[in-house]
């Protein structure tokens, strides 16, 4: 049995925390940032309630974010979604205690835009030496740079055969991306793309793409990105599987995602 309750951090900042019925000492405390382009999305999608009841079922404590979206009026650009996750964190780690979580083992995790804006804060944290900076990352076909990275050719591949209402061309994810900042000068921002900077310090990431995902160019990019910068990284790519997969728990593709996920937080310290 899992305890659902809405929360609102700093009066600002809806967010729903998922606590477990049977936690134990081996707990996590999560939060998590679902996706949807960075003006889509909210608590009750599956990839926000789904994925949490998920991870709350095996355990850990999840508290769901849901970040401000950008307007079409341009309200909410960057950095405010980051600044909702950043809090979120803060919070989680001064309710520690009474959540029975370790505040210095926190997992930051994110789908799609979900996966840029847990990204970016993971590395703002990670150079601030900030005492809330996750131990753990994970990205589930993430949004992690400024424009589409050529694909390997494998993946190009896999793409290739994804219907046309799936793809996300180049010229798509650089419109996205400059609604989400506003301004092309921020496109080089690294805590609004890390993807392409300097990711020392980042902490132990997981990367979980879609087979049939042009976005998975930029998973791709970014594990080597992580990698080259000395940071502990796993890599993996579900088969059959086109962007937002999270987001169809009816299907097996979720699941055995979500069970890599879990089974790669089980393993930390073995």
């Amino acid at each position: 049995m899992t305890e659902v309750a809405d929360v609102l951090i700093d009066g600002t900042v809806p967010a729903r925390l998922y606590r477990p019925a049977d936690a134990t000492a081996g707990s996590r405390g999560i939060v998590w940032c679902h996706g949807g382009g960075f003006v889509h999305g909210d608590l009750d999608m599956p990839e926000a309630d789904a994925v949490a009841r998920r991870f709350a079922g095996a355990g850990h404590v999840v508290l769901s974010v849901d970040y401000r979206l950008v307007t079409d009026g341009g309200e909410h650009r960057f950095p405010a979604a980051h600044d909702d996750v950043r809090a979120a964190l803060t919070w989680i780690a001064a309710s520690a205690e009474e959540l029975g979580v370790d505040p210095g083992t926190l997992v930051l995790g994110g789908a799609s835009a979900g996966g840029n804006i847990a990204a970016g804060v993971a590395l703002r944290l990670a150079r601030e030496g900030a005492a809330t900076a996750p131990t753990d990352l994970y990205l589930a076909y993430p949004v992690t740079h400024a424009s589409l990275p050529a694909a390997s050719p494998e993946a190009a591949s896999a793409v290739s055969k994804a219907p046309e209402g799936r793809r996300f061309r180049p010229a798509k994810v650089a419109a996205m991306n400059l609604h989400y900042v506003g301004d092309s000068r921020l496109l080089a921002e690294p805590y609004a793309f890390p993807g392409g900077h300097d990711l020392t310090g980042m902490p132990r990431t997981l990367i979980v793409d879609g087979d049939a995902d042009d976005l998975r160019a930029m998973g791709e990019a970014f594990a080597a990105e992580l990698d080259a910068a000395g940071v502990d990284v796993t890599y993996a790519v579900e088969p059959g599987t086109t962007h937002g997969h999270l987001n169809k728990p009816e299907l097996p593709h979720a699941e055995r995602t979500l069970t890599t996920v879990l089974t790669w937080l089980a393993a930390r310290g073995r």
